[in-house]
């Protein structure tokens, strides 16, 4: 199975940053910067050339996901367990880790897809810093009957 976790791209900053706190409705109302929509677009550009027809898009309902999911021109759903703050094991819960079938993109948020990072690389700290913008494509395979998780790149939109 693979799975990309693909972090929104830059968004402007909560229009309350003393009390305002992630998932509130001005967070998930915040949008893409001009520099976070032209890295949506590359990004989004180069993961469509790769991803395969069949791969499966679930996306955050914050506003800022949804603009950075729009760049890959695929269909995609909005789930609230992808929301800021979500639970990692309700992610990989929700795109079947590891047995899926079909590839699947999740478009989410820190510190989130960074602990699925951790978890299934097995890092000793729980978070791993996922860039704005940025795609980790993570696979998991058999090898002598021991599961494993390869991870088949790491792009952020300025390197593409």
């Amino acid at each position: 199975m693979d799975l990309i976790l693909w972090r929104h791209a830059e968004a402007h900053d909560h229009p309350d940053p003393v009390t305002g706190r992630p998932g509130d409705s001005p967070d998930l109302a915040r949008r893409l910067t001009p520099r976070g929509e032209k890295q949506a677009t590359r990004m989004g550009a180069w993961l469509d050339r790769q991803l395969p027809e069949g791969a499966r898009v679930w996306c955050s309902p914050a506003v800022r996901c949804e603009e950075t999911v729009l760049a890959l021109g695929r269909k995609y759903k909005l789930r609230d367990e992808l929301a800021p703050e979500g639970d990692p094991l309700a992610l990989l819960d929700l795109v079947h880790w590891p047995l899926g079938k079909s590839p699947v993109v999740v478009v989410g948020h820190q510190p989130t897809l960074g602990r699925v990072v951790a978890r299934l690389l097995g890092l000793t700290d729980e978070d791993c810093a996922v860039k704005k913008g940025a795609v980790w494509w993570l696979r998991h395979r058999e090898r002598d009957g021991v599961g494993q998780t390869v991870v088949v790149t790491v792009q952020t939109p300025e390197l593409i």
